[in-house]
This record gives C-alpha cells, structure tokens and sequence, in this order.
C-alpha cells in the first residue's frame, strides 16, 4: 500500500499514527531528494562524457578535414576528384553532427538538469524548511503544556489565566504550522510525479529527436555515398588494369635493363666516379657524382650526391667535353675507366669510373667514344608473332569477328573479361588474318568458343603496328579526358576522331558500336560501359614510349573510351561543326545541382514541456525509389590483366557537382515560442508561391484531405540538354515538356514525368509553364 493520506482534523489530534504517516511522507520526500542529488550528478557526467565524445569526433573530424590526396601525374580523373574531396566531406559531415550533439546538451541542461535541480531546491527545500518550523512549533507548544499542567494550582487567578492564554496561542501557532506542513507534505507528493517525469520526457525526446536527426543526415548522405561508391569501384578498376601494366613493364625491364636505360633521347644520365687529384703526397681522391651529358651541347653536368650521408645535394660542376677515349688497365689500375677531355679548361683531362662494363660501353656510346654501343629502337611492344595489319583481311576478321559475338554470345558474363587459351587463341588469329580467313564463319562455327574469338579480336588490335587511335593523336585524346566539362570532351573527342585516318576511323567505328551493344545487355553480361572501358582503354590507344607516366594515364584513356561507347552515334555519325580547340570550351549550360541535401542548416528540434499547442506542418514531397545497381562478383582468371568494375558509370565517372541552389531551399527552423521544428519550401522565382500547398493540421492520412489534394502539379520545359548521370534522373533535350512536375525533397531539383518515365530534372535546366 502507499502513503496514507494526512486528514487536516488529524492535525488537531497529532495522535502516533498521525505522526507515523508524517515520518512515511518525510522519508519519501528524503529519497526523492537523494534519488534527484544522484540524477543530478549522473547528469553532469552524461553532459562531460558527452563533451569528451564530442570533442574526439570534432578531432577526428579536423584530421580528416587537414588530409589531401597526392596523386602521380598531371591530372586527376573526375573519380579521383571525388576521391579526394571526399575527406572533407566526411569531415563535414561529423562537424555537423557534432553541432547537433552540442545542441543536445545544451537542451539536456535547460531540460532535465535545471528543472529537476530547481524542484529540489525550491519544492524539497521549502519542504524542509515547513519541517523545521513544525518542528519548533512541536517542541514550543509541548513544552509550554507541560509547564502550564506542573503549575500549581493555589497561584493567583490572574497568574493562571495568563498561562493559559499564553499555551492557547502556542497550541494555535502549532495547529497552523501542522496544518501549513501536513498540506505542503502532500502537495510535494502529488506534484513530483510531473515535476520530475516532465524533465525525464524532455531529455528523451531531446536524445531520440538527436538520433533521429542522425538518421536524417544518414539519408540525405545516402546519394553521396552511392556515388562516392562507383568513384572508388571505378578507381580500384583501373587501377588494377594501371598496376597490371605497371608489372608488365618491370617484368620487360628486368629481363633487359640495358633496353630501357636510355630515358630521353637528348641527354644521358647515371652515376660516374670523378678522379680528384690533390697535391703529393695525398695522391687522388673518387667521389661519386650523378652525372647529366647533353648530348647537342656536349656539356656534362655533376652533381655530388651520396645515399649514405642523408641524401643531401652536394656542389654541382659543369664542364664541355672535346673527346671521350678509353683508358685501359695498364695505365691506371682500376677497370671500367674513360679520359675525359674539357674544352673550357685546355689540356685538363678529366678521369671517370663507370659501375660496371655495361656502364661502361653506354657512357663510351653516349659522349662519341671509340667503342659505341648498338641500342635497340625501343618502341611499344607489338605480340611478336603476330602479323597483324590494317588492311582488307584485318578487317573483315573483325566484322567476322563481331558477328560471332553478338549472335552467339552477346550475354555471355564477363564478355572480353573472361580470356581464352593463349594457344588457340594465336591459333584463331593466325587463321584469320590468312588471306582465306572469308572462308570461315565465325558465328555459324562451333569450333571456335566466344571467349576464344573475344581474346582474339583484343590481340589483333593489340598487334597492330599503331593503336587505332594512332601514337600522334595519342596526347591530343588524353587532353580533354583530363579537364572540361562532360559536353567539352565529348566534342573534342567527337573533332579528333575525323582526324584520324580513314581506314583506323571505319574500324573504330565498328569495334564501338560493338560494344556499345553489349554494354546495352549490361544487365545479363555484367560487361557496363566502365568495364569496357577499363578493358579496351590500352588495346583502342597507348602512348609510343613505355613508361610509369604513360602508364599513370592509362585511366584517362578509359575515360575517352567510355565517351566513344556511350556517343558512338554522334562521334561517328556527324562531322564535328568545331575545331579540337574550340571543343574544349565549356557549354554555357547551368550547374547541375546536387541531389545532396545541404546538411549545414538543420537545426536539432528542441522539446519543451511549457508549450501545449504544437502546430503541425506537413511538406509532401515524391521521390521515387531507385536501387543501385548490384555488385557483381568479379572472377579473376588466370592470364587476364583485364579487372573490371561491376557499377555503371558516366561519360565524366563522377556525381554532379556540388553546388548550392539559389531558387529552392528546405529551411528546417526553430521558431520563437515552439517547440517542434517548422519545414518551409521556397518556389522557383518563375512558379507561384501557392503552387506547393502544405498541408493542413490534422489532414494527414484522412480520407478528406488526401495528398493529391495538398499538392497542385505543373508542366515545364527544358531550355538545356540533360543527360542522365543516375538511374533516378531523367535525359532530356531541349524544348522537352514534363508533366506533373513536383518539388522533390532534394533540394536543387524536382520530380516530373517524360515519356512515360517518373524522375528527377535538374531545377535550373527547365522553366515552368
């Protein structure tokens, strides 16, 4: 059983059981006030471990923040971009989420500690101190009563009738402070069940509200993330292709380091030991120096320089050389020697070490010595074996070629990743670039396997003496997929291509097309347009000389690829209207926005129990719901340097940009006096205010006031092309006219439907009708 209640006549009796009731009711009391002291001190704690957390996370977050990529190369892909970017995104990202955790705890102290510590003191303490009074008043009457009964009764009349009124106004003194204490016991009773519960409700939905503001942020992070995603499966994918290439070269220059010593066709580097003479009786002295001959000038250039001392640069000496000639063993006992004449230090001889006989012969070759060393013209490997050509019979194996594949194997998974036996690989080939290669029909065959016919169609291109995109246009391809807009690169590339020659063109065409159909089947061969373009980037095009840097740059030639699959019809289909140069100047086309919600003006919606009249706004906004495309399990397969990237990707393998929206907002505010946050919604400047209604309070999910009813639906119309960059958005040219056009929760973009088709249309590339 509870408390029993404290009758006010019982205040008049003050009999034990009354008193035992006051003593239950002060021993609650004492432990609501321990139980609020405990809380109390929790709290604080809660509030600094909090403000550790978030002080870590804010931490964390300027680490990331302060982190930059460095990348090998002169330019970084739209994937890399991203990539780099995205530290700070992530750092933003968890400094916003701080600031709503501060708001927290600034809305936990106002909510639960500063109430609950306000009851005790003021509520428990004036409860104390009606105890104290009664107390007194207790002690003053009962002594005074007893006083008055221990008086004699032979004292004068006036004496007695004194000590009785004075016990009577004491015993009235006492019956008001029981009254006054008995009261204020039960009143403290019956208000702590709100007093104490409301500020509990208020840190809860302070927290759950905190959570859910987390959860908000998650999903308006979710785009981001996506992308982000595709950036870095994108990235990994030519990656892998550049590290494949990357060891395929090191593998070349370790079975013959002499072929690729020279790096540069004007100057010849490596390390020589320099003969300093001193005066007797030192003798002479070798110091290591790397050393620099230019060839046309005939200048050698030293620079002292020794790992073992920290690496440091020593002096550098630059001399002009008249004549190199070897220097044997019997006149100087040290191998590997040349004297070196100077001509701006006349009669000097200069005496040099190369490291080792093969040094020895390429310094002897580069500075015109007696015994010159013959090098290989060194060029980009060719498949030896393989006489592969660019004539009639090449390219009818390669419509052959393409026939067989899209009629026998176009959904065959992993298309041109999955690899044939090297041997009948070559076997096919040689076959087919026979002069009675016609004879043989590769698609009515069941000789040849399509994995076979793949590998074979990618080695004949490969063994062709020039790439089809040709070793002079190779950087002028390479430029545009390293800056500009997607539309800029699309028309360079588009210019570039008729420059190429007619016959590489025409085949080009073909191989593209190809597949462009097979990127089309996507879903069935899990071949998309970035894998494609990882596996056909260094067989289309690669650079003449075989170096890291060219091969750094193999992702860019990926990128031109995908441009050439995904606009195969305009590239090859119309003849450029501008130059090369013009081409890479950026379409005055707006910025696409971000589908990112800007998550920098959200405010954490903050509780408060004095408020009872909460107004209720509701914003309808239709988005439709898209999946990523599945992650398909890549297979690895013996001999294949191919690795490819199950995502799809864009022509510039990147979102769109980030940028904010001056036209349409969500404003999530805290107005004066609420409690609850209010989302209001801006128009375009072109569109009536009164075109999105909110909905009124009480009308969700009745049957009278149904959604439809809340939001007016308009027309629009395109004033730029638009090509898709996600399965949620809709391509568009221009003069296109959407119906049911929406706001969309995404700021910076709306819903509408063309063709049939519901998605999202970049605000600022249409107007409203």
């Amino acid at each position: 059983m509870g408390l029993h209640p404290l009758e006010f006549s019982e205040c008049y009796l003050d009999s034990p059981a009354f008193r035992e009731k006051i003593k239950a009711h002060e021993a609650e009391l004492d432990k609501t006030s321990r139980f609020i002291k405990e809380l109390y001190k929790d709290g604080k704690n809660l509030i600094n471990a909090i403000k550790q957390l978030s002080f870590a996370q804010r931490k964390f977050a300027q680490c990331l923040g302060e982190f930059k990529f460095e990348y090998i190369g002169d330019a970084k892909t739209d994937d890399e971009k991203c990539i780099d970017e995205s530290m700070q995104e992530f750092s933003s990202f968890l400094r916003n989420l701080e600031d709503q955790r501060e708001l927290m705890m600034r809305n936990i102290t106002e909510t639960l500690m500063k109430p609950l510590e306000t009851f005790r003191k003021e509520q428990l303490g004036s409860a104390k101190a009606e105890r104290k009074r009664y107390d007194k008043e207790t002690e003053k009457y009962y002594s005074s009563l007893e006083k008055l009964l221990n008086m004699s009764a032979k004292k004068k009349e006036p004496q007695l009738q004194e000590a009785d009124v004075s016990v009577e106004v004491t015993r009235l003194h006492f019956q008001e402070s029981s009254l006054e204490y008995v009261c204020k016991l039960q009143e403290i009773q019956e208000r702590k069940k709100f007093e104490c519960v409301e500020p509990m409700l208020a840190f809860f939905q302070t927290v759950f509200t905190f959570y859910h503001q987390g959860y908000e942020l998650a999903k308006d992070f979710d785009h981001y993330k996506k992308a982000l995603q595709i950036n870095i499966q994108n990235t990994r994918s030519r990656f892998e292709g550049a590290r494949s290439e990357v060891y395929e070269l090191m593998k070349r220059i370790k079975e013959s380091p002499l072929e690729y010593r020279q790096t540069s066709p004007i100057s010849s580097e490596g390390y020589l030991y320099i003969q300093e003479k001193r005066p007797p009786p030192f003798g002479s002295s070798w110091v290591k120096r790397y050393c620099t001959f230019v060839k046309e000038q005939k200048i050698l250039h030293m620079i002292t320089f020794d790992q073992r001392s920290g690496g440091k640069l020593g002096e550098t000496d630059s001399v002009t050389l008249k004549s190199c000639v070897r220097k044997t063993t019997d006149m100087l006992d040290r191998r590997f020697c040349l004297d070196i004449e100077i001509t701006d230090r006349p009669g000097t001889v200069v005496t040099v070490q190369a490291l080792s006989e093969d040094d020895h012969r390429f310094w002897m070759h580069a500075m015109g010595g007696k015994d010159p060393m013959q090098y290989l013209n060194r060029t980009h490997s060719r498949e030896r074996g393989i006489d592969a050509q660019l004539d009639d019979v090449g390219i009818n194996f390669v419509k052959n070629s393409i026939n067989a594949i899209e009629s026998r194997g176009i959904n065959d998974q992993g298309l041109y990743r999955v690899v044939g036996v090297s041997s009948k690989v070559q076997k096919l080939l040689i076959l087919m670039i026979d002069e009675k290669s016609s004879e043989v029909d590769l698609a009515a065959s069941e000789e040849w396997d399509v994995k076979t016919i793949t590998s074979a169609l990618k080695l004949y291109l490969r063994s062709l003496p020039e790439p089809l995109m040709t070793y002079e246009l190779y950087k002028e391809f390479i430029v545009p997929a390293k800056s500009g807009s997607p539309e800029s690169r699309v028309q360079a590339i588009h210019c570039l291509v008729h420059k190429l020659p007619e016959r590489n063109r025409l085949v080009l065409s073909l191989v593209t097309k190809h597949l462009a159909n097979i990127a089309a089947n996507s879903k069935q061969n899990l071949m998309t347009v970035a894998n494609l373009g990882v596996v056909f980037g260094p067989t289309l095009m690669r650079p003449q000389e075989e170096t890291v840097a060219a091969i750094m740059d193999l992702k860019f030639q990926n990128i031109v690829v995908e441009i050439l699959i995904e606009h195969h019809e305009k590239i090859f289909g119309d003849t450029p209207s501008i130059s090369p140069s013009l081409a890479t100047t950026p379409l005055s086309a707006p910025t696409r926005q971000s589908k990112k919600v800007s998550r920098q003006n959200r405010p954490l919606a903050m509780y408060n129990p004095q408020v009872l009249d909460i107004q209720k706004v509701a914003l309808v906004a239709v988005s439709p719901s898209s999946e990523s495309p599945a992650l398909a399990n890549d297979e690895t397969s013996v001999g294949s340097n191919e690795s490819v990237s199950s995502q799809s990707s864009n022509t510039s393998g990147t979102p769109p940009e980030k940028s904010k929206n001056s036209h349409s907002t969500i404003n999530m505010s805290l107005p004066d006096g609420t409690g609850v946050c209010t989302a209001t919604a801006s128009w375009m400047n072109s569109a009536s205010p009164a075109s999105l209604k909110p909905m009124k309070p009480g009308s969700v999910g009745t049957e009278k006031n149904k959604p439809e009813e809340s939001v007016t639906l308009m027309k629009a119309k395109a004033v730029y092309p638009c090509e898709a960059e996600h399965d949620s958005e809709l391509s568009f040219q221009v003069g296109a006219i959407f119906h049911d056009v929406s706001l969309s929760r995404e700021p910076g973009w709306l819903e509408g439907v063309l063709e049939g088709k519901r998605g999202l249309i970049p605000e600022n590339y249409v107007e409203i009708l």
